[in-house]
């Protein structure tokens, strides 16, 4: 299907398009909110900058595909494969991610706020500068090896830090390291959300 076809269709209120065959295909700026691409083949498909707001993209093939600043918000990815996939600076908010392959996949200054990244795959995958405030982050192997920076690593501090360990004194100690909490503590997460600080725990 080219670029035409579905655009025109798409124009004509036409939103199923199951299935189909958009491999290379040159989609950028294109409008295609609501619409249904559930296994569709867009591999290596440039959609830099497209709205897929609320888009059905589940089973899709999206490997090496150029995503860049587009809009994926709310959208349905779950079990689609977005290997290696430029998604640098792209919205994803809100958005269903289950089983959803990002393995070296570039997501840098990408928002993943409040999206579902249940049981995703994000080996090797760069999530420099990404946005991961209220999603649902996975702790299974898939996330071994995800690049990340400080803004990550302290907000994940900072939730370790306020779990209540009951049975592990090496911990306490651990818990209580000055460095440990001065690095917890500068997270983005204290003054954007208002949140108290880590202070030491009394053992």
């Amino acid at each position: 299907m080219t670029r035409k076809e579905l655009l025109d269709r798409y124009a004509a209120g036409e939103r199923d398009f199951r299935g189909a065959d958009l491999r290379g295909a040159d989609l950028r700026n294109a409008d295609l909110r609501n619409a249904d691409l559930s296994c569709a083949d867009l591999s290596c498909a440039n959609l830099r900058g497209a709205n897929l707001c609320r888009v059905d993209l589940s089973r899709v093939d999206l490997s090496r595909a150029n995503l860049s600043r587009a809009n994926l918000s709310e959208a349905d990815l779950c079990r689609a494969d977005l290997s290696r996939a430029n998604l640098r600076g792209a919205n994803l908010s809100g958005a269903y991610l289950c089983r959803v392959d990002l393995s070296r996949a570039n997501l840098r200054w990408a928002d993943l706020s409040s999206a579902n990244l249940r049981y995703a795959d994000l080996r090797n995958a760069d999530l420099r500068n990404a946005d991961l405030d209220f999603a649902t982050f996975p702790l299974q192997c898939g996330s071994f090896g995800l690049i990340c920076d400080k803004r990550l690593l302290t907000q994940l501090l900072y939730h370790i830090m306020r779990l209540d360990v009951q049975d592990c004194p090496e911990w306490d100690e651990l818990r209580n390291d000055d460095r440990i909490i001065a690095l917890a503590n500068q997270t983005h997460l204290i003054p954007v959300h208002n949140i108290a600080k880590i202070t030491k725990k009394e053992v």
